[in-house]
Formats: structure tokens, C-alpha cells, sequence
């Protein structure tokens, strides 16, 4: 890439002390080129730095930077490098429910309040909030392919103003180049950055109870041929279990594998929280710390506890002492906050952490080990796919500290080393759109946009783009029918339109004539049949007949000669006739078509008989010989029209006419006549099909619309739009953030929370934002009769809700969940946190999410319009009664 040499104001060699990756200038250099940039890098390769190098200069130009991350979390985690390393003055931080230095030069953020920042403005202008900022910085970009948070980044990317600069800092991922070419249209001129190379290798290891083996042979592309099992011999039966699966080798085990090889720290990835906490509870006599790291331990931990005497977990601190600790959902988000430093610090020697470790915060390690390459999900068992194997790998190996990193996949009864290998050696997964519209989306961009504006920026969703390019073939095969249908019409187009006409008369006019002469011949011959059995009883030898039928095969009547009768089995005789094509043929009297009594009789001397081989029974036939052939000559064909009713002889005259004037006709005499006809009724079958076509790929490349039109029809329905304009209850919708903002809308507007205490408006408000908790999962609380009332009063806006969105196919959640929210309100009562853990089934992590979820939902409702006073102080008053430790996210 010709690009010129970074801003003359910056000096990379003073801000970067060190040489950068090649990936690392070329990304620089498009940024200095005025160009958006897709930076796709393995986790851990320094992506980073082209973010920093943006708000460097944006520094330097006197400019303003966002920083968008995907969870609340990595957010918070950016603040603090941030703050160190560009002073803490000039780093803000924006959340759903706090904001800290709005107006610094580096903000960040959580990707969805950049997407709501945008909706405030007519999109693809410079709003308020966007005043001086020179570019956006989208970090762990492959969340795109997260299904509830995917939307959102989507639309951010559709909704910047062209002339902000974008930086999508992503994992590898297979389709980055489609991901690029996509912003290419959508945003504006983007350079795509790819880079395989990783600075710390990776090492792949597969532990059995035997040890620990490379996983992959010397040239790393296929499985280490020592591992695939031998099919014979005794050794093969050794590692089995009693029920004849392979053997799984112990965590103790493992770990001193890694101890002995130098490889920790590590993350140690088991996929559920109960797997975790009873790993620590294995190993937790182990000492994997020396003298003087414990004693930093210790001090470190003991202090944390000090300040925080509630956030001990219970089974934990002691392995803590030791460099042992579990990271899971269920564990305190304080607690986890001190894991991860220590971790970094180099202090812990072995995590045991779920994978959501592994999709977020900053937490390198020398090693990983996957502990199973299975998981389980909502449709049962699965193999981890490419993306999630390499995201838990990626973590092994820290720049600047590890010459390589290790990855250690381990045996268990239901995979080996194979699916290892398969999974050691596979490319990344490629980027899927989660592209759903929501009510939400709907009334905001209806508040600053026209229907047809509206579809326009639904359409240009890289959820379409995909669309697009997955029905290409589709649209080759309706370019093709469109290219033949032109090829034909040109070629039925040569002929005159009129003669054409003329032409098809006559065809049409021949049809009929013809279908009624048929219908004449068959009436007469009914008729004809029936003075045929009379007439068939008087014959004698010597009448010409007219044979064919059921037992005699041929293609037109044989005209033959009736030598005798033969006995049968029915009531008419067998006719034994001989042929004018000297053929013996033994008729019944279904298989005379005519019989010619008029016509003088042939003599038939009494010694030409059939050949004695031939039977006498119907459908039999023999070849005569030279005394039959004196006879068969004789036989001569009658007039056809000798039987002809006068007004079949008057019809066919009429046939014959129309016939004539057909073929006298110049499209006849062209020869072609057939030709065209078949074209012309091709024709008829393209335009069906390409109609066809055409109807299955539109319906297939509008359901993004589709469903953002079901949508309006329900938001119509509720009236919080009126035709296309958001209404009073539109506009408080369209202020919500949720997984259903209508719903909620609906509950806020209804005013049946409007006089609760904020302690019962806390519960109120955790019962709409609560998943459905799992059936195991209580709490030993009472409801307030005053929550439970008024949510039971919105049973039926719910009800209807349900049906409405049935009717549409629309499948957001509508949640009403009575079950665990108790809880919440004793926590609002101002209950100690370790008497409201006592009492619930609930992990520690689970219950401050529920808060935290709840807590989130309630610092809403101040800012939501045309809500009552009263409704909005009470909202605030709750968020006071339920913001203190260990809910409160500490931001120092």
C-alpha cells in the first residue's frame, strides 16, 4: 500500500519505543490515508495498539476519540489503562446508569450506548454528542456474531456519520474480507488489515493418563501419528475405564504435568461453574506459589478482605493463599475483579474459569487447558466450533513474558486426540449476522425518518449484505431466465403479430374440426357396431371384412376374407378370415370394424385351410403360403367412404378445407410454424418460473423488512404509533433500553407501578427484566402483596402481547417472572448480603446480576418522558436503596 508517512505531528518512535508489526504500520498508514480500517489479528497480537495510535493523534489534533467495548466490563477495564496511560483527566467513561467525564477527548463506551447516542440524530449527521470526534474505535468487533448483543454493532456501523473515521479491531475470522467490503458501502472507503502471524506461537499438548504428548505432528497440519490408537495389542486396553471408554486423566494430574514443564499460570477451561468450584476443591491443598509470592498474596487478599468483609467466598480464600482460584458467572463480580488482577500480576498459577473468560477481559496465561471439546447447549451436545476453541486458545502465551504459549487439550471418555487435532488445525469461523429489528429500533428511527429512509438504512445491514451474496446463485439463475426470455422474445418478435394471429385461428379452428369429425366417427360406429353382430351371423365364406381390434394388433384395418367359422367358448363364433397381406388371422366379432356385403364375395376352395399348427383362438395369426397368397391378391382394398354417414362424409369435406388453407398459409410454408409454437409456449414457462424465482428470493432478501414491518403493525396495534409517528406511549418506548422496550413501555404507561414504595418498585421492576430461572432455583422470601397485585394486573396487556406477537412471528421476550424477586426487595429493605445469599439457592454472581439488571432497568425511568413525578422520584430512591456492595460497579 502506497500511503503517505504518518502525521508530521506524531512521532511513532516516541510513542511506540519499540518496533511495530507490519499489520500494525499498515493499519496506521490507512488511518492516516483518511480511511476506515478492519483490523483482524489473532487475540494477544497487539490490535490494540492501532486504537491507541487513533487516540494519539486524535490528542494531537485536538480531537475527540469513543472507545466502544462489548461488555460493561472490558469497558471499565479500558478506564483504567487508559487513565494510566494517558492521564486520568482526559479519559471518560459513559454507562447505561453512570457517567464520569462526559466530556473528555477519550470517551468510552459500551457499544450500545454509541448505537443510542446515534439514534438521536438524523442518521449520518453530526449530532451533539458526536461534535470533534475524529473516529471510533469498535474493539472484539466478532462480537457481531453474539446473538442478543450483534444487533447493535450493526446498526452502529450503518448509522456513523461517513466522515468519522471507524477502527473495527476483531479475532480472525474467516469472512473479514466480506466484512470489510461491507463497510466499504455502507460507511465509506475501509482498508482491510489481516494478520495470522501470532508474536507468541502456540504449542499444541494432549494430556491422557499417560502424560502429556504433542497434539500435531512436525509440520502442525495433521494429528501426532504416536496418538491415534492402535487397534490391537494389549496396551490399547490398559486406558479404558470400566465401562470401555477411554480414561480421563486427573486435574492434580495435569497440573503437575504443566508444574514439571514450566507452563503455568494457566486458565483451565471447564465449562460449568459447579465443575469449577469442585476443581478448586480438588486441588486445593496444592502450593503453586513460592514464599515470597504468597506473602504478596496475602497481603493483597487480606486487604481486599478488610475492605470488602462480605466478598470472601466460602471454600475459596485458602486456595487463594495457595495461586489457586475458580472465575465463573456464579462468583461475586468484586471477587472476580481481584482474581483477575492477581492473575495479571502473576500472582494465581491456575484459574479455572467457564469460557466466558475467554470472550472478554484481559487475562493472558503461559497456558490454557480445555478441559472437554464438547458443551452442552439448548439443543443437547455439541462439538465446540472453530471460533470457540481458538478464543480459549488464544489466551495462551503473553507478549513480552513467553517465548510460546501452550494450549493443552486433554482426554476424556467421549473425545481423544482426534477431535483435538481437528480442532487444533481448523481456520477460524466466518462472521454470521444477528441483525433482528426490535420495537425499539422501530420508533427511533421513525422519530427522525421517513418509512422509505428507514428501509433503506434496514437494508444496508450486513445481515442483507450476507443475504445478498448467499442468494448470488439465485440471482445468476434469474439473470439467465431473464437473458433467455429476451433471446425469445426477439426471435417470436421477427414474425408478424397478424399472420401470427391468422395463423393460430386456423390452427385452433383445424383442433375443432377435427375433435368434431372424431365425435361423429365414434357415434356412427356405435351404431355401425351393433348392424355388424347382425350382419356377422348371416356371413358366409367369401365376405370381405375390415379387421382390427383387442385381439387383432395392427396399426390400420386389414382389409380380409372370411373362410370359416370355428365353435368358441361364448355365444358368437370364432372368425377364421385370411388377409389381403396373406397373413390367417382368427377374429371375434369386437375385432370387425366393417363388413362389405355389397362387394361381391371371394371364392375360397374348400382345401385352403390355416396351418394345422395354428390354434383356433382369437389373436392368433400365421404367414399363408402360395395357394392362400392365388386368394390374397384377389382381396382389394374398398372406397373408404363406401360406410361413411353423410354426415361424416360432410365434416371431413369441412376438415379437409381447413387443412388446406393451414398448409397454404406462408408461416406454414416457412417450415417453421412448429418451432415458434414451441417457443411461444416456452416462453409462458420462463415468465412462470422467473415470477417464481423472483417471489422466493424477495421474500428471502426482504425478511429483515418483513419483520420490521410486523413490527409497525403491532406498535399500531398498541397505539404507540399513530400511521407512522410515534405517540405519547411511542415515545416512552423509544427512551427504554430492553429486550422488548413495547413491553416495557406498556408497563410504564399503564400506571399500575406509578404509587409503589421503591421497595416494591424495585421487585417490580427485577420481575420484567428476570429471565426464566431454572427449576431448581428458590428463594426463602415472600412476595409483598402490594408487588404481586399490581404485577397481576398486568397479566392482560401481557396475554394480548403474547397473541399479537404470535400472530406476527415475532419472538421477543415478554418476561413477568414472580418466581426470585422477593429477593430484591429484601435487598432494597437494606438486608445484609450474606443473610440474603443464606437464603436463596442462587450463586453469589447470579443474584447481583438480577440486582444489576434491575438496578439498570430503574436508572431508566428518570429520563423516560411523559412519565408521572412521583413514578420517577420512587425509581430513583430505589436505585439508592439497591446501589451499594457488592452491586455497585466501584470505578475508581
Amino acid at each position: 500500500m502506497n500511503y503517505p508517512a504518518p502525521s508530521p505531528e506524531l512521532d511513532l518512535g516516541f510513542i511506540f519505543p519499540f518496533e511495530l508489526d507490519q499489520f500494525q504500520k499498515d493499519a496506521i498508514a490507512s488511518l492516516n490515508a483518511g480511511r476506515s480500517v478492519v483490523v483482524c489479528a489473532p487475540t494477544g497480537s497487539g490490535k490494540t495498539l492501532v486504537g491507541e495510535y487513533a487516540i494519539y493523534r486524535a490528542l494531537a489534533r485536538g480531537k475527540r476519540v469513543f472507545y466502544t467495548t462489548p461488555l460493561k466490563a472490558l469497558s471499565n477495564q479500558k478506564l483504567r489503562d487508559f487513565r494510566e496511560k494517558f492521564g486520568f483527566e482526559r479519559v471518560g467513561l459513559l454507562t447505561g446508569d453512570a457517567s464520569i467525564n462526559r466530556d473528555a477527548p477519550i470517551l468510552v463506551m459500551t457499544t450500545e450506548i454509541f448505537r443510542n447516542m446515534l439514534y438521536g440524530t438524523p442518521i449520518g449527521q453530526i449530532g451533539i454528542s458526536l461534535v470533534d470526534v475524529e473516529a471510533v474505535i469498535l474493539d472484539e468487533c466478532h462480537y457481531m456474531n453474539d446473538r442478543q448483543r450483534g444487533t447493535v454493532w450493526e446498526e452502529s456501523i450503518i448509522y456513523c456519520p461517513r466522515e468519522v473515521q471507524l477502527a473495527a479491531l476483531s479475532a480472525t475470522v474467516a469472512n473479514s474480507d466480506q466484512l470489510t467490503d461491507w463497510l466499504n458501502r455502507v460507511h465509506g472507503p475501509t482498508d482491510l488489515i489481516y494478520s495470522d502471524f501470532r508474536p507468541v506461537p502456540l504449542e499444541f499438548h494432549f494430556c491422557n493418563p499417560k502424560g502429556l504428548f504433542p497434539l500435531l505432528n512436525d509440520s502442525k497440519t495433521k494429528i501426532n501419528p504416536r496418538l491415534l490408537q492402535k487397534k490391537k495389542g494389549r496396551g490399547g486396553e490398559r486406558d479404558r475405564g470400566r465401562n470401555g471408554r477411554p480414561e480421563a486423566p486427573g486435574i492434580i494430574f495435569t497440573l503437575s504435568q504443566l508444574e514439571q514443564r514450566d507452563m503455568l499460570p494457566a486458565i483451565y477451561f471447564i465449562f460449568s461453574r459447579r465443575g469449577c468450584d469442585k476443581a478448586v476443591a480438588e486441588v486445593g491443598d496444592l502450593w503453586l506459589v513460592n514464599n515470597e509470592e504468597s506473602q504478596i498474596l496475602r497481603q493483597q487478599i487480606d486487604d481486599f478482605l478488610a475492605r470488602n468483609p462480605e466478598a470472601g467466598r466460602s471454600g475459596q480464600i485458602a486456595p487463594l493463599y495457595r495461586g489457586i482460584a475458580a472465575h465463573h458467572a456464579g462468583i461475586l463480580p468484586a471477587w472476580k475483579a481481584l482474581v483477575e488482577e492477581l492473575f495479571q500480576q502473576g500472582l494465581i498459577k491456575v484459574v479455572f474459569a467457564t469460557e466466558t473468560l475467554a470472550a472478554g477481559i484481559n487475562m493472558p496465561a503461559r497456558t490454557t487447558v480445555i478441559s472437554t471439546l464438547s458443551k452442552r447447549t439448548d439443543t443437547g451436545h455439541r462439538l465446540l466450533n472453530a471460533s470457540e476453541f481458538l478464543q480459549m486458545a488464544g489466551r495462551a502465551g503473553r507478549r513480552g513474558m513467553d517465548k510460546q504459549g501452550h494450549v493443552v487439550t486433554v482426554q476424556t471418555p467421549f473425545e481423544g486426540a482426534k477431535e483435538a487435532a481437528y480442532l487444533g488445525t481448523s481456520k477460524p469461523d466466518p462472521l454470521v449476522s444477528q441483525f433482528t429489528p426490535s420495537y425499539g429500533m422501530v420508533l427511533n428511527l421513525l422519530q427522525t425518518h421517513s418509512l422509505e429512509q428507514t428501509r433503506e438504512l434496514i437494508e444496508r445491514s450486513f445481515g442483507q449484505y450476507m443475504a445478498t451474496l448467499h442468494l448470488r446463485p439465485e440471482y445468476d439463475e434469474i439473470a439467465e431466465l431473464q437473458t433467455q426470455l429476451a433471446q425469445l422474445h426477439e426471435q417470436i418478435a421477427a414474425v408478424d403479430e397478424n399472420e401470427l394471429a391468422v395463423y393460430e385461428k386456423l390452427r385452433q379452428r383445424l383442433k375443432v374440426e377435427r375433435q368434431i369429425l372424431k365425435t361423429l366417427q365414434e357415434q356412427t360406429q356405435s351404431d355401425r357396431q351393433e348392424e355388424l353382430v347382425m350382419m356377422l351371423s348371416f356371413a358366409v365364406s367369401g365376405t370381405l371384412l375390415s379387421l382390427k381390434g383387442k385381439n387383432i394388433t395392427v396399426s390400420s384395418p386389414v382389409t380380409a376374407v372370411l373362410v370359416g367359422k370355428s365353435l368358441s367358448s361364448g355365444q358368437a363364433p370364432y372368425l377364421v378370415c385370411l388377409g389381403h397381406d396373406n397373413r390367417w388371422y382368427v377374429a371375434t366379432t369386437g375385432d370387425v370394424v366393417d363388413l362389405y356385403a355389397e362387394l361381391p364375395r371371394i371364392e375360397v376352395p374348400p382345401d385352403v385351410l390355416p396351418p394345422p399348427e395354428m390354434p383356433l383362438k382369437p389373436g392368433q395369426s400365421r404367414r399363408g403360403n402360395e395357394e392362400s397368397f392365388a386368394i390374397a391378391v384377389r382381396i382389394s382394398n374398398p372406397i373408404e367412404s363406401l360406410h361413411l354417414a353423410p354426415e361424416v362424409a360432410e365434416q371431413l369435406s369441412r376438415t379437409t378445407a381447413v387443412q388446406e388453407q393451414l398448409e397454404a398459409h406462408p408461416l406454414h410454408q416457412s417450415g417453421n410454424a412448429a418451432t415458434l409454437f414451441k417457443r411461444r409456449a416456452r416462453y409462458v414457462e420462463l415468465e412462470a418460473e422467473l415470477e417464481q424465482s423472483q417471489g422466493q428470493v424477495e421474500q428471502q432478501s426482504q425478511r429483515h423488512w418483513e419483520e420490521f414491518l410486523n413490527l409497525i403493525s403491532i406498535l399500531q396495534h398498541f397505539g404507540a404509533l399513530d400511521n407512522l409517528v410515534p405517540t405519547q406511549l411511542g415515545q416512552i418506548a423509544a427512551a427504554i433500553r430492553g429486550e422488548n422496550e413495547l413491553w416495557l413501555g406498556l408497563v410504564f404507561a399503564s400506571g399500575e407501578l406509578d404509587y409503589l414504595d421503591p421497595h416494591h418498585l424495585a421487585a417490580a421492576a427485577a420481575a420484567l427484566v428476570m429471565e426464566t430461572p431454572r427449576p431448581d432455583s428458590k428463594v426463602n422470601f415472600d412476595l409483598s402483596n402490594e408487588v404481586a397485585e399490581a404485577l397481576a394486573k398486568l397479566r392482560g396487556i401481557r396475554r394480548q402481547m403474547f397473541q399479537l406477537q404470535r400472530r406476527y412471528n415475532v419472538a421477543l421476550p415478554i418476561w413477568l417472572e414472580f418466581e426470585l424477586i422477593a429477593i430484591v426487595e429484601q435487598w432494597a429493605l437494606g438486608m445484609e448480603w450474606t443473610e440474603l445469599c443464606e437464603n436463596t439457592t442462587l450463586d453469589e454472581g447470579d443474584v447481583v446480576r438480577i440486582l444489576r439488571r434491575t438496578l439498570d432497568l430503574l436508572s431508566q425511568i428518570p429520563h423516560v418522558p411523559h412519565l408521572p413525578d412521583s413514578f420517577q422520584r420512587n425509581a430513583y430512591r430505589a436505585m439508592q436503596l439497591i446501589d451499594r456492595f457488592p452491586v455497585n460497579e466501584v470505578v475508581e
